[in-house]
């Protein structure tokens, strides 16, 4: 029993992560497409479109490889290196903790939806780290 409830708790970390990863590549998406204009993100420190299209490809990039590593992270398949998993997902919960914080000092669009899409990248991957493999 109590193992099943262990799974289950990690599964909604897996999903609350996933759901973070893809909220973050669908903004960087926006923000290409020209749906979200590039000044209310970056702290509205983008001068040109054409400064803000490589941070969104990189944000991207980043977002993908986030995604995928949860996706490892949930399906177990790397038991072994079970302390280095959790030694990344503590690198990750630091990393968007910190962006969390400069959301809350950037512009509004920031302050109100990505500060909460960060915490929700925060709290998967504390959760993550803490959560038994």
């Amino acid at each position: 029993m109590v193992e099943k409830l262990r799974k289950m708790k990690m599964k909604n970390a897996v999903l609350m992560g996933l759901c973070f990863y893809f909220l973050t590549i669908l903004i960087n998406v926006l923000i290409i497409s020209g749906i979200i204009p590039f000044t209310w993100v970056n702290g509205g420190r983008s001068e040109s479109f054409a400064t803000q299209l490589p941070i969104s490809i990189i944000n991207i990039m980043i977002s993908f490889i986030g995604g995928v590593f949860t996706l490892i992270v949930g399906g177990n398949l790397l038991y072994k290196y079970k302390r280095g998993i959790t030694i990344i997902c503590w690198f990750f919960a630091v990393l968007w903790s910190f962006g969390f914080i400069l959301q809350l000092l950037g512009t509004p669009f920031e302050k109100m939806v990505c500060s909460f899409i960060l915490l929700l990248g925060v709290i998967s991957n504390l959760r993550m780290a803490i959560e038994k493999i």
